[in-house]
């Protein structure tokens, strides 16, 4: 709880209360216990799906006599190994070197200001890179693979690393103090968005401060809102009583580049900017229980009264949604696509279907939540980037449902169609699209652990759905982790006849995650997965142009893992179907995000989120992390400095691809 003085510091890791505590009302089965139900039916399988089916409720620690898991020659990836483990440092596969790109407070603008701690201001911050980088894409520029615009999604702030001398420690917790109007205002500069202009020179990348399509977005640019629920009553406010025009754009995690060259910056944990109460008896009462809101995590209230509930009651409506950006136009507004939907969007990968039309994957990151889809009414044209531009306000949304015998059933948005009328609330397309959640509690969607990003293979017809963990799913017991899903697992959708459009398939499980050694785990992985291979909490994922999935993890440096979150090489086919091995790991306290690998496949970039954001459960620090006293200060490693979260570029010595 906040007081007027202070507050006990919010951990903003994505692994535990940032998410919130579940808020899915709904009877409907968890994804855990559906697969409990379909894997105890099957009594016979054959070849490495066998392996992995069997292995939903059997440790691989039994089945190391199954030749079908002996896949270290049939691995697609090649690379060195990193040892897991946890220090102040980065570190990667033997033979590529990690070179830091962009930290926290660089120039984007040949003009901005050199980064100076001790003096932040929100002038400052506007020309400068931002906070905790999230999402990463790029964007050639002319065809070429040496030059092209980077962006990068900037999620949210962590004031107790960001400011000196705004924390107290009572009984060994940190407390920071409410902030001020000033500190709100770095924060509000700090989130949001960087385009920069990029370029390989002699094998290494370099951000061009001159660049023309150079460009910074934070929580005060002007945005409009577009689709189906532009305009309606509910979004309307009285600085905006169009309800067409929204000011910025708030915790952008993962994301994603359409086909036709735009950014997708996706709206997630909204709840923690609003504070105050709605007024009795407000229609909205609901719709912000089901989000979460208010949660007060950030002041912004105290002095931008829109983010105050009980000042404007609806501007809460106009967050949580997925915002498209022409990168090509540093002047253009950017879009809230209110066709996609409102929740808590963590990513909108795409890939275009066999008929043209374009589909968007969107998990909704929050315990018990769902998995959706979008698919575009309009087709993508490769010739005329015109006439995608706004591909994005007509479409369906739909909802995933997961049956016991292995069948997935894509459920449509529409108003009108089975329970979303008007005799439910939903009055109009608006409707179902502002309470997304309450539509889809209503076409009973599986409720899923934590679904976060989700990766299309367009070779294959595939998608992996990245689910992080549900630690409040069931009671827990040291001897049986899983109960509660601390380590989350992976899912792979088959599209029918591997169209991107359809709405039926099947899914299997990839992996169940965590410690192989440990049977009451009940991790999946191959058996040729190493003591360094294995991983916990998965939540971004990149597909490369091979077909081969790269997995990053939040939490898995959590207490008891003795290690930190890294980026894995994850194999999906063959005999080395669930071989995993550690390619890049990051400092103690952060969190890998990103990661994005240029087409020729000879960069990969990463996103290193919250450095330093902990270290009390670390022999190396043991105390809580605060900018006086930082269990890291990388990537500077100087006293001046403190720690940065940064986007670091990934390259083979001598050049070649990566993996």
């Amino acid at each position: 709880m906040r007081d007027q003085q202070t507050r006990t510091i919010f951990r903003t890791s994505k692994l535990e209360e940032a998410c919130g505590p579940g808020l899915n009302p709904t009877g409907s089965r968890t994804m855990g216990e559906i697969i409990a139900a379909r894997f105890s039916r099957r009594g016979f399988l054959k070849g490495s799906m066998a392996v992995t089916a069997i292995s939903a409720t059997v440790s691989p620690i039994a089945l190391l006599s199954a030749s079908d898991a002996q896949a270290s020659s049939a691995s697609a990836f090649n690379f060195p190994e990193v040892t897991a483990g946890v220090d102040a440092n980065h570190h990667v596969a033997q033979g590529h070197d990690a070179d830091v790109l962009l930290r926290w407070g660089d120039k984007v603008f040949a003009d901005a200001p050199d980064f100076d701690p001790l003096n932040q201001s929100e002038a400052a911050q506007e020309r400068q890179f931002g906070y905790n980088n999230d999402f990463v894409g790029f964007i050639p520029l002319e065809g070429a693979d040496d030059r092209g615009l980077l962006v990068v999604n900037h999620e949210y702030t962590d004031e107790h690393l960001m400011f000196p001398g705004i924390v107290t420690l009572k009984d060994g917790e940190i407390a920071v103090s409410e902030a001020d109007e000033t500190r709100v205002n770095i924060e509000m500069a700090a989130h949001g968005g960087t385009i920069i202009e990029i370029r390989r020179v002699d094998g290494k990348w370099q951000p061009m401060l001159d660049g023309a399509l150079n460009r910074r977005i934070t929580a005060k640019t002007a945005m409009e809102l577009t689709g189906p629920a532009a305009g309606h009553a509910r979004l309307r406010t009285v600085a905006d009583p169009s309800g067409t025009k929204v000011l910025g754009t708030i915790n952008n995690c993962a994301g994603g580049v359409t086909p036709w060259g735009t950014w997708i910056m996706a709206e997630e944990n909204i709840h923690g900017y609003f504070m105050g109460e709605l007024p009795q008896g407000h229609p909205e009462a609901a719709n912000y229980e089901r989000l979460g809101i208010p949660e007060a995590t950030y002041a912004w209230g105290r002095f931008h009264k829109r983010f105050d509930v009980s000042k404007d009651p609806n501007e809460a409506n106009r967050f949580g949604w997925v915002v498209e950006v022409d990168v090509m136009d540093p002047t253009s507004t950017p879009k809230k696509r209110t066709a996609l939907g409102r929740f808590k969007h963590e990513g909108a990968e795409s890939v275009v279907a066999k008929d043209g039309r374009v589909v968007f994957y969107l998990g909704d990151d929050e315990r018990f939540d769902y998995v959706y889809k979008f698919v575009t009414a309009g087709r993508y044209d490769p010739d005329d980037r015109a006439a995608n531009m706004d591909l994005l306000d007509d479409g369906t949304l739909y909802v995933a449902r997961f049956h016991d015998d292995g069948r997935v059933e894509w459920l449509p948005l529409v108003h009108g169609q089975g329970p979303l009328t008007a005799a439910n609330g939903f009055a109009s397309q608006a409707d179902v699209l502002i309470e997304t959640r309450r539509a889809a509690d209503l076409l009973e969607a599986t409720p899923m652990d934590r679904p976060e990003d989700i990766q299309p293979n367009p070779l294959t017809g595939r998608a992996y759905v990245m689910l992080t963990n549900n630690t409040k799913r069931k009671e827990a017991n040291a001897a049986n982790p899983r109960v509660e899903n601390a380590f989350g697992h992976i899912i792979e959708i088959i599209e029918a006849d591997g169209d991107f459009t359809a709405t039926t398939g099947t899914w299997e499980i990839l992996v169940k995650c965590g410690d192989p050694k440990i049977a009451a785990v009940g991790a999946t992985f191959s058996t040729e997965t190493t003591v360094n291979g294995w991983f916990g909490m998965p939540d971004n994922a990149a597909v490369d142009r091979d077909g081969r999935l790269w997995v990053s993890t939040d939490g898995n440096s959590m207490k008891g893992t003795g290690r930190t979150d890294g980026l894995w090489a994850v194999d999906t086919e063959g005999a080395a179907r669930g071989t995993s091995r550690l390619f890049y790991r990051v400092p103690v306290g952060a969190e890998m995000c990103g990661p994005c690998i240029t087409g020729d496949m000879t960069t990969f970039f990463v996103a290193v989120q919250h450095p330093g954001d902990g270290g009390e459960d670390w022999e190396g620090h043991g105390r809580p992390s605060y900018y006086e006293d930082l269990s890291t200060r990388w990537p500077d490693f100087d006293d001046a400095m403190p720690v940065r979260p940064a986007v670091v570029a990934i390259t083979r010595q001598g050049g070649g691809r990566i993996g």
